[in-house]
């Protein structure tokens, strides 16, 4: 029997083993309907269980307060770029984001073509290499954005922002991965596909009352309360990707929900970057307090070894591990349903390469 493959792909993310097997058998025969996931009606009483589960899962995994609502709906986390400022930015008013890399600084442009965007604040200065600490945020501004865990960079927001005026995040690659005070937020969405499920979904959960009173006309696919008031059936859902994202949520509950995964996930992070700290031939990228628990990023000290060293991985089955194209290097994405026996294997050959070569 082959050896298991170690997945480090950034995404669409690595997905626990049962949650595959029950999605591939619900793909032949779902529900024991004799018919495939795929080819029934999403109204039909089968799915919007699933629908219902799935939104049921996310409240009870991150504690969200009542009056928020919970939407899964489609495009990605880029097409909410250009749907939040739609529904949270006033007719002549101006909205507040912080600059931490390429998905923030998409955010940032999106929202442009609907109003004044203010930055904050950026590390573009340092290349995207750790998170802006003390800056201000104007009180006149009608939201603040930010992204918390800046996947191509493996930069991370320890620590949220604190201000008066609504709260806006994008979660795609660190959501469920920690606790979060929803309550702290106006907003939160994340694309499924880093830390939840297959891509084609992405998660919505957002404050009730700061809906509705931006004064500006709104298209229909873009208008949250349109999708609320539909419970995210507006137009046909992904209904797939919804259906994994609950089985995902599901085994997640069954792990011990959010506070353990939480756990697991700092042992993953305290393993890798121990040793890129002590191994000789690597490097970390980004400052010490900022790095990311989900993305770690590094490069080699000396880049002539890297055929070497990428033999090496492939010989160990290490899938994933190559840096995004705009940075280069090395990116270990350690999602919620990446073993901790993953990392070790990529320590144990990053010790026996240091062995070889020093």
């Amino acid at each position: 029997m082959m050896s298991k493959v170690h997945n480090f792909s950034a995404g669409p993310c690595i997905l626990p083993d049962a949650v595959l097997k029950q999605a591939s058998s619900a793909a032949l025969n779902f529900d024991g309907l004799d018919l495939s996931l795929l080819e029934i009606s999403h109204r039909s009483k089968s799915f919007v269980t699933v629908m219902e589960n799935a939104r049921s899962l996310v409240k009870e995994l991150l504690e969200v307060p009542d009056g928020y609502s919970v939407l899964f709906l489609q495009g990605g986390a880029s097409t909410q770029f250009l749907t939040l400022p739609h529904n949270f930015l006033m007719e002549g008013g101006k909205a507040a984001y912080v600059n931490t890399g390429t998905w923030a600084k998409n955010a940032i442009k999106e929202g442009g073509f609907v109003g004044e965007i203010d930055v904050v604040a950026s590390s573009e200065d340092k290349k995207f290499t750790y998170i802006p600490k003390g800056f201000e945020i104007p009180s006149d501004v009608d939201y603040f954005h930010f992204t918390s865990n800046n996947t191509i960079y493996g930069s991370q927001f320890h620590t949220f922002p604190e201000t008066e005026v609504p709260v806006i995040c994008d979660m795609s690659s660190d959501i469920f991965s920690r606790p979060v005070d929803i309550s702290k937020f106006a907003m939160i969405y994340a694309g499924a596909q880093k830390n939840m499920g297959p891509a084609g979904a992405t998660l919505v959960i957002v404050r009730d009352d700061a809906l509705g009173h931006t004064g500006r006309n709104i298209p229909s696919m873009l208008d949250y309360q349109v999708h609320i008031k539909k419970e995210s059936m507006f137009n046909t859902p992904p209904v797939f990707s919804v259906y994994v994202s609950m089985l995902t949520l599901e085994w997640l509950k069954n792990l011990g929900g959010v506070p353990e995964i939480e756990r697991v996930n700092k042992a993953k992070a305290e393993l890798l970057y121990n040793e890129i700290d002590n191994n000789l031939m690597f490097r970390g990228v980004v400052e010490e307090m900022d790095r990311s628990v989900m993305n770690a990023t590094f490069v080699l000290n000396d880049s002539s070894k890297e055929e070497e060293f990428n033999k090496m991985l492939a010989a160990g089955r290490i899938n994933g591990l190559k840096g995004h194209r705009s940075v280069g290097g090395y990116r270990a994405s350690m999602y919620n349903a990446l073993p901790l026996e993953s990392v070790q294997v990529l320590v144990d050959i990053m010790q026996a390469f240091a062995s070889k070569n020093t």
